[in-house]
């Protein structure tokens, strides 16, 4: 009996150790992402099983953004995007904005020289960058971060002026200088690249792998952050950093480096002046960032859902076949499309986009309802915005030429008969139809009046004189 008793206690804390066990969740080894294409690659490549080791347990992970405009791209998106997936895994993520770095210019890519930046710019484009690195994290956790008995690490946003504005140029030399050699830093393919060219390459921009060591220095040693995410073409800078802190402290450090995102005609997706995908609202629009990813090609469908979507393998396969089955309802890019925008605006960014998309689209009088006076001007931006008072007894014809719709009553008079013009997308063929406050007019005052489908005409009513007119 007692040895019964025994058996059943044993059992018992067996069953605890395994439900304890099972309820402790360590971080993954995010080198899955590779499988997803997140993670093009990883340096150094020869120690692979070492870094699996240690990704085994929490570690501390950091990437950078420079500063050199006031909002982040599409391009970072990817970078910011393995970020939340180290933080998925248990890993504590820092961002850093080069407030410094910013002043020094980063030479990989450019073919001269960066344009010296004044400190008032640079002040505002870190507020703007650090306020849309918040809204980012903060909508991941909010909108796409499923276990709620599992607490995501914080998220550290740091400048790193904060650190370099404490130390003059002579101690930084004499110091941490010492430690990089120059015929290394002359083989990185970014300085051999400027080098050759006719602009050549300066002392400033030549020390920019200088700095972001540094910045690993700093964060390894007050965070005990040992692992740095970029982008692919930060290859030569993160090599630098390695080779620094492996000379000084002997422990394993690694870098994580995301893709470069292009265009179908493979030049670099960001912030060109063609093709430029702003996350900050005020540059890019929640809708325009919808219309950019609903409208993907079916070949790059599969490719997106994996970089910029949370779902797992099943759910992205299942995403495939549809695509294949029904390629014109275009469920596959929709979901793109929506975690995007949510992911960056979230779900009022999201909830402004479908509802253009509803207007302009689908031509829906109900949404076109719901749009703000700012709204109208910023989705019918090209159409001309005109400020009326509501006359009483005001009929289509003559409204239609007092918009410089026509020049002449009578071609307007046949345009209308014929179904040509639209009130707030409704055929009207009467032109003696007298404009109400009730039928015609929305609830923010306004009328989008449109000559065929694509030429739009928005009147702002001016109300306050229209009652004066009456009272008159």
């Amino acid at each position: 009996m007692t040895s019964l008793k025994l058996s059943l206690r044993l059992c018992q804390r067996v069953v605890v150790s395994l439900r304890r066990s099972y309820c402790s969740v360590s971080p993954r080894n995010v080198l899955k992402l590779q499988e997803r294409g997140v993670i093009q690659s990883v340096f150094p490549t020869t120690l692979t099983h070492e870094v699996e080791k240690q990704l085994g347990q929490p570690l501390t992970v950091y990437c950078g953004f420079d500063p050199t405009a006031d909002s982040l791209h599409i391009g970072n998106l990817l970078a910011i995007i393995a970020m939340l997936h180290c933080q998925r895994a248990g890993h504590s993520p820092i961002c850093v904005v080069g407030g410094a770095t910013a002043k020094i210019g980063d030479p990989s890519g450019k073919t001269k020289d960066r344009e010296p930046m004044k400190q008032e710019m640079i002040d505002r484009n870190i507020a703007s960058i650090t306020e849309s690195l918040e809204r980012i994290f903060a909508n991941h956790q909010k909108y796409f971060w499923r276990d709620q008995d599992k607490e995501l690490p914080g998220v550290r946003i740091l400048n790193n002026n904060d650190w370099y504005s404490q130390q003059t140029v002579v101690d930084f030399l004499s110091t941490l200088g010492r430690k990089f050699r120059v015929g290394s830093m002359m083989h990185r393919e970014s300085v051999r690249t400027r080098l050759e060219s006719e602009e050549g390459l300066s002392l400033t921009e030549f020390t920019y792998q200088v700095f972001q060591a540094c910045d690993w220095l700093h964060l390894y040693e007050k965070y005990n952050c040992t692992v740095q995410v970029g982008g692919s073409d930060q290859l030569g800078n993160i090599i630098s950093g390695y080779e620094f802190l492996t000379k000084i402290h002997k422990k394993l450090f690694f870098g994580l480096m995301v893709p470069l995102l292009t265009t179908s005609s493979g030049e670099k997706l960001g912030k060109s002046v063609n093709n430029s995908m702003w996350l900050n609202p005020d540059k890019t629009t929640p809708f325009k960032l919808y219309q950019y990813f609903i409208n993907l090609p079916d070949s790059d469908v599969e490719t997106y859902l994996k970089l910029f979507t949370f779902m797992t393998k099943r759910e992205i396969q299942d995403c495939v076949a549809n695509m294949r089955e029904r390629p014109e309802q275009r469920r596959s890019q929709k979901k793109i499309a929506e975690t995007i925008v949510k992911l960056v605006h979230g779900e009022a960014g999201l909830e402004q986009a479908v509802r253009w998309t509803e207007v302009l689209f689908q031509n829906k009088a109900e949404s076109l309802a719901l749009l703000s006076d700012l709204e109208v001007k910023l989705l019918f931006k090209n159409a001309p915005f005109i400020s009326l008072p509501l006359v009483p007894g005001l009929k289509l014809g003559s409204l239609c030429c007092k918009i410089k719709m026509f020049k002449k009553e009578d071609e307007a008079i046949n345009k209308i008969r014929f179904g040509q013009v639209r009130v707030n997308f409704q055929i009207e063929t009467n032109p003696e139809l007298v404009l109400r406050d009730t039928d015609h007019i929305l609830p923010s005052d306004i009328t989008l009046f449109t000559l065929g489908k694509k030429n739009h005409f928005v009147v702002k009513w001016d109300c306050i004189t229209a009652i004066e007119i009456e009272r008159d």
